[in-house]
């Protein structure tokens, strides 16, 4: 076989990607077994319709002859001004149309494109702990040094930026930030924005935020490109496909000073042809949505949110009900993390008849040596929780140890789903509780 490239090595196959066959495995036994099909709670992926009008524009703009042509690698003009104009009214900030706004292909893409414009080989990254994986596996094709910098509950989820200014930051090139935060859910302040700005100005950092979710449960949407300096030291991702339910559209962009944007252009030129056309005329239209559009999406939010702190309830997992973004993140109790909690290698735990509550499949993946050395394998909180859950009620939630060790103790709920199906999660919970 030829040897793939050394810098795959340091990567693995996306965790939702992964653990795609676990779910698979677990719906077939309840299948079998003649139960229900199984409640995925796990990645947040909008289950709504996107604006009606952008859709109308989608397919008007699809029969019109001229738009299947490659497009302009920099997008059209009256996208990057829609995406001007969105900033101005939402955020109060004034973006450059000619050359400070860079449409993507989703803003997962500029994770690795801003990867490759901005970091050498041996270069060092700041990366959150909890934090979304593409940032640490973005920062290693790129044969980065990764330095996690700790998110932790009793902070509120915000930076320790004595715990910063104490760490080694000589040849550090770049910070990932995302706020609202996921998986957290914890919401920034100006006065957050402002102190990470003013940190990536002191050491000579660039400072990337993440803001997918500004629209999500919040009151105002925040940019941290509003900040005093923030053009000469912070980039900033956003997208259409959390606050407009346009997830698999992949439109999204980058925006900050023209010549640091335009780095991205001089990579992203060499990778694909411009946007679609007819998408690009979509986008248009769903930026000019009002705030009636954003009050609806929330209104239905909330109540997601409400039911799904529901199953928390009814599990014994603490968390913050103000959350925003698209997830319910929650710490398991202290009596699942003992050792006498979940332990896998003796059986596993209880299942309904003709269900295995764990696969062949889920033990490779998380099973790791218990302490003892007693040939048993123990979970964390989180994934003992999760993988009870999956196989012995049939209901999906991520374990918080995808996004970092900080993540052990804590679960994850997408509220991608209706409340009947959050409600009817939380039946099969109640019910396998009052078994086991």
């Amino acid at each position: 076989m030829i040897q793939p490239a050394q810098r795959t090595s340091g990567v693995r196959e996306y965790y939702f990607s992964r653990k795609q066959k676990d779910l698979d495995a677990a719906a077939s036994q309840r299948a079998a077994a003649g139960l229900g099909p199984l409640v995925n709670l796990g990645i947040g992926a909008p289950d709504g319709m996107p604006p009606a009008d952008a859709i109308e524009t989608l397919c008007k703009a699809a029969r019109t002859p001229g738009n299947h042509v490659y497009q302009n690698y920099k997008g059209l003009p009256a996208l990057r001004q829609a995406f001007a104009d969105w900033y101005d009214r939402y955020y109060g900030v004034r973006l450059n149309p000619q050359g400070g706004i860079q449409p993507l292909v989703g803003s997962k893409e500029g994770i690795l494109l801003i990867s490759l414009a901005y970091v050498n080989p041996g270069e060092k990254v700041l990366v959150p702990d909890p934090g979304y994986p593409t940032y640490t596996s973005a920062s290693r094709l790129v044969g980065a040094e990764i330095l996690t910098y700790d998110l932790k509950e009793e902070n509120g989820w915000w930076p320790d930026f004595d715990a910063l200014e104490r760490m080694d930051l000589e040849g550090v090139k770049v910070m990932w930030v995302n706020y609202p935060n996921m998986p957290t859910g914890a919401k920034a302040t100006p006065e957050l924005f402002q102190k990470l700005v003013d940190f990536g100005l002191k050491h000579d950092i660039l400072i990337v935020n993440d803001n997918p979710y500004s629209f999500i449960l919040t009151d105002q949407p925040l940019s941290m490109l509003s900040c005093r300096g923030a053009f000469d030291c912070c980039l900033e991702l956003n997208s259409l496909s959390k606050a407009h339910n346009m997830s698999g559209w992949r439109i999204g962009m980058v925006a900050g000073d023209p010549g640091m944007v335009g780095e991205i252009l001089k990579v992203k030129s060499q990778m694909d042809s411009g946007m679609f056309k007819s998408l690009q005329l979509a986008a248009v239209e769903a930026l000019g949505q009002g705030p009636e559009w954003f009050e609806a999406l929330n209104g239905e939010y909330r109540r997601r949110r409400e039911a799904a702190g529901r199953i928390f309830d009814a599990l014994g997992v603490s968390y913050d009900p103000d959350i925003a973004g698209l997830f319910l993140w929650g710490k398991v109790p202290k009596a699942v993390a003992t050792p006498s909690g979940f332990t896998l290698g003796a059986g596993g735990a209880p299942a309904p008849s003709g269900v295995r509550p764990f696969s062949a499949a889920a033990k490779r993946e998380w099973t790791r040596p218990s302490p003892e050395g007693d040939g048993g394998v123990r979970l964390s909180a989180g994934e003992a929780l999760s993988e009870e859950l999956l196989w012995g009620a049939g209901v999906f939630i991520t374990p918080g140890c995808v996004f970092g060790k900080n993540g052990n103790d804590y679960v994850r709920i997408s509220l991608c789903a209706p409340v009947p199906v959050l409600e009817e999660a939380l039946g099969r919970i109640k019910e396998f509780l009052a078994k086991h």
